[in-house]
């Protein structure tokens, strides 16, 4: 599903990821862990086309980038397979949670205003937030809106999420009820790429644990997929 080969970027000279080569199978979760200023963030806006790299490719549900700036065309196509959710949760203020979560749906898919609001609903559900439906961004508290930002990354229905330390911004229990809707999604089969500084977290829904130092791919750690209850290893 994802496919990364001798992916390499700088910024003003600098190297920020040097020949970074990575696969995940569909379905399959990874975690991408190792020090600030490693490189985890960038290689996740390079999966979803937020920053062009100067060598090397990346192939992503089904679409390929290479090297240099990306078509529009190229852009719009990726985006409706890939889910995106950052640090802040970037929701519009002036909009509903269900209108925050309908909109793609409406405008980029065309789907008719009725069946968008069903769709959202059902997803708000999902993340444990159907009684907020008609709140605010500003009444919920972070952990709700990180949780309907997931929402409407999901109303697309992407092949792949990307996550970029979703949790970052929390205090612990906020962080807790996002991180139970990301393992969800982990069990019910959704193929994502997270990074994130909480390793227990990584251990319990990654089956691909992968360390970036230096903008370097210094550790691959593998295990059984969550949930399958049969002991894995590490290499």
């Amino acid at each position: 599903m994802i496919a990364i080969r001798s992916l390499s970027k700088a910024r003003s000279g600098v190297p920020v990821l040097s020949d970074v080569s990575l696969t995940v199978a569909e379905g399959d979760v990874t975690a991408l862990v190792g020090p600030s200023g490693g490189g985890k963030s960038t290689l996740l806006r390079c999966l979803n086309g937020l920053d062009g790299f100067e060598s090397g490719e990346v192939t992503i549900a089904g679409h390929r980038l290479l090297a240099g700036s990306h078509s529009p065309d190229v852009l719009e196509a990726l985006r409706q397979d890939v889910g995106m959710v950052f640090q802040q949760f970037n929701l519009f203020p002036h909009m509903t949670a269900i209108e925050n979560v309908s909109l793609s749906p409406r405008v980029v898919s065309r789907l008719p205003a009725g069946e968008a609001r069903s769709q959202a609903m059902r997803l708000l559900e999902r993340v444990g937030l159907g009684s907020f439906a008609d709140a605010r961004p500003a009444t919920l508290s972070g952990g709700q809106q990180q949780r309907v930002a997931i929402a409407r990354a999901l109303a697309m229905k992407p092949r792949v999420m990307l996550f970029d330390e979703p949790t970052s911004a929390l205090d612990p229990a906020m962080a807790a009820e996002v991180l139970d809707v990301i393992l969800d999604l982990a069990r019910a089969g959704q193929t994502m790429m997270i990074v994130t500084h909480d390793h227990l977290f990584a251990r319990r829904a990654a089956a691909n644990v992968v360390e970036l130092v230096g903008g370097r791919v210094t550790a691959v750690s593998k295990k059984t997929p969550p949930g399958t209850g049969v002991p894995g290893g590490a290499h």
